[in-house]
């Protein structure tokens, strides 16, 4: 019996020596480490399932027959508040006007010395004491006859201007519909009537603080103006004509005058732009740093000078105090 028992413990210690051998350990882990990855994707994926489903973008939402006659009817009632003819009529005038500006910008520069000269003599007939509203009123005058001698001058293809037919269309035109432009283009400004209050608050004995402008110093011919705006038919437009300082500006005065051809504007009158944060002008531009402009009048009058008066000021709130440019008349 004994040899029995101990046969006995032989084979179970040989049975179990083979159950634990390294493979069947080896396979024991691996399951063991997958039931434990189900088990934490079981419990992420759990989470997820309380999570709102998404919305079907492909679902079709259905009306009501209350809900589509409400939609319907807001839709005419708004198309009915539009103004059709106000926003038809307001295309019609820009594509006016956009046709007129082109036509402004393609009269040709002989043209507009014509009329500069035209105009120049008009108003150097009236002699150097006119007020600015008889030099108003001189223009429109000189307006209305031009308007009138190019419509009796039709038929015959030509103007007391000088004017070949084509050149009469127009400046026929140009009277009817851009006659403020066209002051613009040839440089002319008629300032308004203002009256000019000094207030000298500084006390007395101070002496002046002298202003130094960039650049070489002026010739004494150039006889520059600070804080002076001339005005005068343009011979050379300033918003494209730009020089580095004061000096420069009337020199080129100078060498137009002089290089200028028979019948041409010479120029007498330079206006130049030293700030740089831009010259203020009551037109419709832009005046940047640097602009040269240069002129021609017989009789040179004043624009500004020193100071934009109080009422001007009201009249027009972006003006500044100080005039910013500088001009000066050529002496011959």
């Amino acid at each position: 019996m004994a040899r029995g028992i101990a046969r006995a413990v032989s084979f179970g210690g040989r049975a179990t020596a083979g159950w634990c051998s390294y493979r069947r350990v080896t396979v024991a882990v691996c399951l063991g480490n997958l039931v434990a990855a189900l088990l934490v994707l079981r419990s992420l994926t759990s989470h997820a399932s309380f999570a709102p489903p998404a919305p079907n973008l492909g679902e079709v939402v259905l009306y009501t027959e209350e809900q589509i006659r409400m939609v319907e009817e807001s839709i005419r009632i708004r198309r009915e508040a539009e103004p059709v003819e106000l926003v038809q009529e307001v295309k019609k005038l820009r594509k006016f006007f956009a046709r007129e500006e082109k036509r402004r910008k393609e009269l040709p520069l002989v043209l507009k010395q014509k009329v500069s000269y035209n105009i120049v003599g008009r108003l150097r007939d009236l002699g150097d004491n006119i007020s600015v509203s008889e030099q108003r009123e001189a223009l429109d005058s000189w307006r209305v006859e031009t308007l009138k001698d190019i419509k009796h001058a039709s038929t015959q293809n030509q103007s007391s201007l000088g004017l070949s037919g084509e050149e009469a269309r127009m400046l026929k035109r140009a009277l009817e519909f851009n006659w403020y432009m066209l002051m613009e283009d040839i440089g002319l400004f008629i300032p308004e009537e203002v009256m000019h209050i000094e207030h000298d608050d500084k006390p007395e004995n101070e002496p002046e603080e002298e202003e130094i402008i960039a650049g070489p110093p002026l010739s004494p011919q150039c006889n520059a103006e600070l804080h002076t705006d001339y005005g005068g038919p343009a011979v050379r437009w300033g918003l494209t004509h730009h020089k580095e300082s004061a000096a420069d500006c009337c020199q080129a005065c100078l060498d137009q005058a002089k290089n200028a051809k028979p019948g041409e504007m010479k120029c007498n009158i330079w206006v130049y732009c030293p700030s740089e944060f831009g010259c203020y002008s009551p037109d419709k531009y832009e005046h940047k740093h640097q602009e040269c402009w240069l002129k021609h009048d017989d009789n040179p009058k004043l624009n500004f000078k020193d100071k934009y008066s109080e009422s001007y000021r009201n009249s027009h709130p972006t003006a500044p105090v100080v005039v910013p440019w500088m001009s000066g008349v050529i002496s011959a």
